[in-house]
């Protein structure tokens, strides 16, 4: 889940935006149980520009950055699928010391890519983990990292809010949740948690463990609120584009 949007945020989003905007790798969404193409969201001109950002800053996270972890696309089957429980055993094949250095990486992850929730799965690991939290106006910056999460009970009442995912950078929509929810997880020092989430707690709960059972935030609205979304998305990158080229001019005209 995204924090609010910024500037920033948005050319920081523009970098890891691969196979989301590629011609060559159309964009997948669930429909009714099943997987359709859908056209590239931005034309022929811009698509190179941003193409060139996003290839540079995977060879980077990928070669030179040890601390994180790279996201991976939204088309990618291991965002899509049911995440087993997870076991500490799990962890040697990745050479992760345990589940401290794993909730490490995932929170510089986090907060690499500016979000305030991050599933293991959306950067390509099996394991029935997440994290979330760490921003100052959200429980003075609790972090929780959850093992093999649970939520027991919902609240009747149920709010409605704007939405992003890491996954699916520029792109948000209004999603109903309950207002509250009663949890149960491990956290990174293998303690059972079992608590009530208010508010925007919950809301990043809920939409972190949906992750665990292979669902993204797109499955819960209709095709016409998704297409809707979509079109801002466009003009989001499209906005990005001519601030990074603007900023570029700039650079230029100094050196110069």
């Amino acid at each position: 889940m995204t924090n609010k949007l910024t500037p920033e945020k948005i050319e920081e989003a523009a970098r890891h935006y691969e196979n989301i905007t590629s011609g060559k790798t159309p964009i997948l969404e669930k429909d009714k149980g099943l997987l359709k193409e859908q056209q590239p969201i931005l034309d022929s001109q811009a698509q190179p520009i941003v193409d060139k950002q996003i290839k540079d800053m995977h060879d980077y996270l990928k070669k030179k950055d040890q601390n994180s972890y790279p996201l991976i696309p939204p088309t990618d089957p291991r965002l899509l699928m049911r995440i087993a429980p997870y076991t500490d055993d799990m962890l040697k094949e990745f050479k992760i010391e345990d589940r401290k250095e794993l909730s490490k990486k995932m929170y510089a992850s986090m907060v690499k890519y500016g979000g305030i929730g991050l599933s293991a799965n959306q950067v390509g690991l099996p394991f029935r983990m997440f994290v979330m939290g760490g921003h100052p106006q959200i429980e003075d910056g609790k972090v929780r990292n959850c093992f093999n999460p649970l939520v027991n009970d919902v609240s009747p009442e149920t709010v409605v809010m704007k939405e992003g995912c890491l996954s699916f950078p520029f792109l948000f929509l209004s999603i109903k949740r309950p207002k509250w929810v009663n949890v149960k997880y491990t956290d990174e020092n293998g303690e059972t948690i079992d608590e009530y989430l208010h508010g925007m707690s919950a809301r990043i709960f809920q939409h972190e463990n949906e992750h665990m059972n292979g669902y993204v935030f797109t499955d819960l609205v209709s095709k016409m609120k998704l297409d809707r979304a979509k079109k801002a998305q466009s003009k989001l990158v499209k906005q990005t584009i001519r601030t990074q080229q603007q900023r570029l001019r700039n650079e230029v005209k100094i050196k110069v």
